[in-house]
């Protein structure tokens, strides 16, 4: 039910050339988005009891206190550092074109390391990823970063030496960054 009602909430208004359905579906958005609302409501509602929704809620409100600074903090430093749409970089496009730019097997394992790395929050990857190429980073890389990001992280990788043993996590390390530049240099050659 949550799953549906982001999809109704976040629909983007169709374009003139777009089928009637998908426009008819904008119109409403809002009504089926509250009606969805309703759903859940009942559902939560009938299906759990009071301590359950409680709990809930204070496990809701502190994912929210957790990701949210790093949420705004991930978009402010894009903002500022990444080229975006009739705005100058902080960071010189230069760089990003060399580091990142075109499809060749330099820029696709440089974006999986460097995604392997960092520590994405989850709704920061889309405006990092905008700025990066905007500035000038390849499609194949971008999908490179965006595949090794989520899989893997720093701290990730520090917690599953401790578990399973600094061999097998740097197998699944080398296997996470290999697959995921084999798959932005595929997509680099289909995307053009």
């Amino acid at each position: 039910m949550m799953v549906l009602i982001l999809i109704f909430a976040s629909f983007v208004k169709p374009g003139p050339d777009e089928a009637a359905v998908w426009k008819f579906i904008f119109s409403v958005k809002w009504y089926v988005t509250i009606g969805l609302l309703i759903v859940l409501a009942w559902m939560l509602k009938s299906w759990f009891q009071k301590d359950e929704l409680t709990s809930w809620v204070d496990a809701t409100w502190g994912f929210m206190k957790q990701i949210f600074p790093l949420l705004a903090i991930g978009v402010i430093a894009a903002g500022f550092l990444l080229r975006r749409p009739g705005h100058q970089a902080l960071i010189p496009e230069k760089y990003i074109a060399m580091l990142v730019g075109g499809n060749s097997l330099w820029a696709n394992l440089f974006a999986s390391v460097a995604g392997a790395l960092m520590y994405f929050a989850t709704l920061t990857e889309v405006p990092i990823l905008q700025g990066l190429i905007g500035s000038g980073m390849g499609q194949g890389p971008a999908l490179a970063l965006l595949l090794a990001g989520p899989a893997l992280s720093l701290p990730n990788m520090i917690v599953l030496g401790g578990v399973l043993g600094v061999k097998k996590t740097a197998v699944f390390v080398a296997i996470i960054v290999i697959l995921s530049t084999i798959a932005g240099i595929g997509y680099g050659m289909f995307a053009g």
